[in-house]
């Protein structure tokens, strides 16, 4: 299936004066695929497709090794034997798939210097400070290897999806990309073997196609391979890092965006003293110039929706409109999410900065709603706060309750709180700090002990406020000069019934 955003941008460079013979050379599709598209006005076709052939891969195993690797034989064996009636080139991509078969080798070792011929990808860890706040990111960095441009970014977690989502950023930045991508023998692009054994993930050799580029990984253990990318690392250490405060993964990400394309493109190289957006522009013809649009990767997300229309993805709430409580598919972006229903577009959504959990997000040009989420998060950050600023032995005991067999972390927070408003402080820190001294982390037997202390002590509870101004208030001037009320209906309660 094509992609909804690349329909739409056939239909709309088509309306701006595109010819469907140049669409089609660039887009990679047959001219008839173009018309069809146009003629769709670039949506989605609603049509009724056939359930999915389900098949048990383990029968395919099975019969395809009993059959010595002979597919026809394997097809003849499923439908005469099994009653399978399955395609023959369905099979043949199922057995593709499942890691059986020929497959092309490379070669992986040293490679002269040539113009357009490689590219490096790797990434490395960091501990950084956030607003005096360390925390741990990982570097991924993308290192053209003739002219010696960069690309930089920063993310929390490194994942086959954020690979994916740089690897777009990047090259759709610069708009070429060399034709082998080396990389080392990472599981998020290799599905096994290592080296030139190395097998790459058959999703991974699709989203390489759609840029003219393949995967290569480089021997175990030799690192230099990819040298131009470990050096781009030590550069990132000695010339990024020193000198530079971040507030936040996206400043950090702005920074590291202007130093890595702007100040480092323009700047001499230590030993050749070429200006790499110099060579960078006469390397072009030999690099792969990438199509007029290329679709960016996603993910593809089931979900349901409760009954105040949210769904949950990434610790977020998007709203969705309308008033049924349907399951919906969900694309999710590098920035953005885009929700469907029956492959209607239901609505836009940006995907919070860093670090933002248990939001409520509407749809783009929408208004938030007001009720909340059925499964909505309620943090303790908050009443933690309250309880260890009270006093030390409240900030010991809880560090001993969460590190040591509270199972649920959050509740036992908010009834230590609940008990911590009702008590008077002293009551309170004797209480914990018995707590502390059996080694007890159960909020009942804690209460318990906090009624031990207030029967056993004779400690005399606080009397209330009592506002003494309380005759100078309005609302008792306003009632002074209502009418009294008349009490006698209730006289007759207080007689004794003898019938």
């Amino acid at each position: 299936m094509i992609e909804p955003d690349k329909r739409k941008a056939i239909y709309l460079l088509h309306r701006q004066g595109m010819g469907i013979r140049e669409l089609a050379r660039r887009m990679n599709l047959s001219t008839n695929t173009v018309r069809t598209i146009i003629g769709q006005d670039g949506e989605l076709p609603q049509t009724t497709r056939s359930d999915k052939i389900d098949i048990d891969t383990e029968l395919v195993s099975r019969v395809y090794l009993k059959c010595n690797g002979r597919v026809q034989r394997t097809h003849e064996i499923l439908s005469e034997a099994h009653g399978i009636d399955i395609g023959y080139s369905t099979l043949s991509r199922i057995i593709r798939e499942l890691g059986f078969g020929k497959r092309r080798k490379k070669r992986c070792g040293q490679e002269p210097d040539q113009p357009g011929a490689e590219m490096q990808h790797d990434t490395s860890p960091y501990r950084v400070k956030f607003a005096n706040t360390p925390v741990l990111v990982q570097g991924s960095l993308l290192y053209f290897r003739y002219c010696k441009l960069k690309y930089l970014k920063f993310y929390r977690a490194f994942d086959r999806f954020a690979m994916k989502c740089f690897l777009h950023e990047a090259l759709t930045f610069w708009q070429y990309a060399a034709a082998e991508c080396i990389i080392d023998n990472t599981n998020l692009a290799r599905l096994y073997g290592t080296g030139k054994t190395a097998v790459i993930h058959p999703e991974m050799i699709q989203f390489a196609k759609q840029y003219f580029f393949e995967f290569i990984c480089h021997e175990k253990g030799h690192a230099n391979r990819k040298a131009g990318n470990e050096r781009g690392f030590y550069t990132v250490e000695t010339n990024f890092f020193p000198g530079r405060e971040f507030a936040d993964l996206e400043d950090m990400n702005r920074q590291a965006f202007e130093w890595a394309t702007v100040r480092m493109a323009n700047r001499p190289t230590t030993k050749t003293r070429l200006i790499p957006a110099r060579v960078f522009a006469y390397e072009k013809p030999y690099l792969k110039k990438l199509p007029a649009y290329v679709p960016a990767p996603y993910l593809v997300l089931q979900r349901g929706t409760d009954q105040y229309g949210y769904a949950a993805v990434d610790g977020n709430y998007y709203w969705i409109p309308g008033t049924k409580r349907h399951d919906v598919k969900v694309l999710q972006y590098a920035r953005h999410l885009m929700i469907y229903r029956n492959r209607k577009l239901l609505g836009r959504y940006r995907i919070p900065k860093d670090g933002v959990k248990n939001k409520r997000i509407p749809p783009e040009g929408q208004q938030i709603q007001s009720h909340m989420p059925k499964n909505r998060k309620r943090p303790t950050t908050k009443q933690e706060e309250i309880l260890r600023k009270a006093a030390k032995e409240i900030d010991a005991y809880l560090t001993f309750a969460i590190q040591n067999g509270v199972k649920q972390k959050h509740r036992f927070i908010r009834a230590l709180y609940g008990l911590y408003r009702k008590m008077a402080l002293e009551v309170f820190t004797k209480t914990v700090r018995r707590s502390l001294k059996y080694r007890i982390t159960d909020i009942k037997t804690v209460e318990r002990i906090a009624t031990l202390q207030l029967t056993a002590a004779n400690i005399q509870l606080p009397l209330p406020p009592i506002d003494r101004q309380l005759e100078k208030r309005d609302a008792y001037v306003e009632g002074y000069f209502a009418d009294d009320v008349d009490l006698n209906v209730y006289d007759n309660t207080t007689e004794d019934d003898d019938g």
